[in-house]
């Protein structure tokens, strides 16, 4: 089964609601290919019926960093919804016991295993790996907005990444030193070439704190994210290191 709702509550009143691609059925084309057998897509009226008033809200350590700081309530939002669906198909007597999450949205698929931890839901929360272009660019809905130039260079921000993720491991422990300037040189680099830049940083994948002594040369504990503005699209992206 696969879900695909585009969720009023994650949205900010100047973000792109109204705009958002909506292609449903390209979307139950492809599901169906994959050997999906499910598509739920409720209406806004049917999942919502009356004003949501009762919302989950993450706490503040790791919802209102990164993401949460520039897009204020967007995991209330995230939050509200997920647990609602997950509540409309485990009304089900035979409910799902796996819910899959793409890395891409890395925050929010760590919001989302937190919650379902804390609320003691019967569920496991599977990540899998961000589905890229052949140039490496992270495949997103909002990737229809570029136009052909800017899709050229939208690569840059997973460029941009990489070589960060490349920095941070060749500083090792004296990356807690180190980080501020290096995340800085990657915003300079990205804003030189026209993009504006929200953040480019390095943190502990445990927690999305910034990494301590020792984190670096840790096997697999960092984790590099982004999230940057090429014209008026905004995209994300990150690599675990």
């Amino acid at each position: 089964m696969a879900s695909i709702f585009v969720n009023r509550l994650q949205f900010a009143p100047h973000e792109d609601f109204d705009t958002y691609p909506r292609t449903l059925q390209a979307d139950c084309d492809q599901l169906a290919s994959a050997g999906c057998d499910v598509v739920f897509a409720p209406s806004e009226a049917e999942l919502y019926p009356q004003p949501q008033a009762f919302k989950v809200h993450p706490p503040a350590d790791l919802a209102d960093i990164l993401e949460g700081h520039f897009r204020p309530g967007f995991f209330v939002g995230v939050c509200t919804v997920v647990m609602k669906l997950f509540q409309c198909v485990f009304s089900e007597a035979r409910g799902p016991r796996h819910a899959v999450f793409g890395k891409k949205d890395y925050q929010q698929q760590m919001v989302i295993r937190r919650m379902v931890e804390q609320m003691a839901m019967p569920v496991n929360i599977v990540g899998v790996e961000t589905q890229r272009a052949a140039d490496g660019l992270a495949l997103s809905s909002r990737n229809g907005y570029l136009t052909a130039a800017e899709r050229a260079e939208a690569v840059q921000l997973s460029l941009a990444l990489r070589t960060l993720a490349r920095d941070a491991l060749a500083a090792a422990d004296g990356l807690p030193a180190q980080r501020l300037a290096l995340e800085e040189r990657a915003l300079h680099a990205l804003a030189q070439r026209g993009w504006e830049t929200d953040y480019l940083t390095v943190r502990r994948r445990s927690d999305l704190q910034p990494p301590l002594v020792g984190d670096a040369t840790t096997a697999r504990s960092l984790v590099v994210m982004g999230a940057a503005r090429l014209g008026k699209t905004r995209l994300i992206d990150n690599f675990e290191i």
